[in-house]
């Protein structure tokens, strides 16, 4: 008698199958999560404070970033997208596959950068929206840890692009501001549409 088989996922089904388990763990077990605001927000647009106290407090908050971002199903999340406008940001373009590549910014600014990269971005606050992004291909970024120590970390192509996504955050600026005005108001209309239809 045959038995049943079941169909084999490609590898972009496996991942996002990974990814959705791994969200759905973190939602079940994450001591607090923040809800991710949505644009038009304002907090959206403003630059964010910087830090200047580094508390076990701050640590605690950088831990609910992660979290909030894996449930959010993100590979980036600054503080401004959880209604907090400081200077922080978490990244993990593994998506938690690869612990040691978790990246915490504190009052991060770029030192040095250099290439091009045109690829489709997306963001935790503009959900359903993804769009055609210039970036530079390769980044120097000078930032502060939990413990308020200074570091420099290189990232190119995608942590290159996760990293200035999320800088431009802390700076008021949403990925769709570096659309041409053209495309930019093609977004904002499919914005107020859904909203009309109070799908936003």
């Amino acid at each position: 008698m045959p038995t049943e088989t079941k169909p084999k996922l490609d590898s972009a089904a496996e991942k996002r199958l990974a990814r959705q388990m791994t969200r759905d763990a973190v939602r079940k077990s994450a001591p607090k999560l923040h809800a991710v605001v949505k644009y038009p927000d304002p907090v959206l647009a403003k630059k964010g404070e910087v830090v200047t106290e580094f508390t076990p407090e701050l640590a605690q908050l950088v831990e609910e970033m992660f979290d909030s971002m894996y449930a959010a199903e993100g590979i980036g999340l600054a503080a401004p997208q959880i209604g907090i406008s400081k200077q922080i940001t978490v990244i993990d373009v593994s998506f938690k596959e690869r612990p040691e590549e978790k990246l915490v910014l504190i009052n991060p600014e770029v030192v040095d950068r250099r290439g091009k990269q045109v690829e489709e971005e997306g963001c935790l606050s503009l959900p359903e929206i993804h769009e055609k992004v210039q970036r530079d291909a390769w980044v120097k970024v000078r930032a502060q840890n939990v413990r308020g120590e200074f570091f420099e970390m290189e990232g190119e192509e995608l942590l290159a692009r996760a990293m200035l996504h999320e800088i431009d955050h802390l700076h008021g600026i949403l990925f769709i501001d570096r659309l041409s005005r053209l495309k930019r108001d093609l977004v904002l209309r499919r914005i107020r549409k859904l909203q009309k239809n109070g799908d936003w």
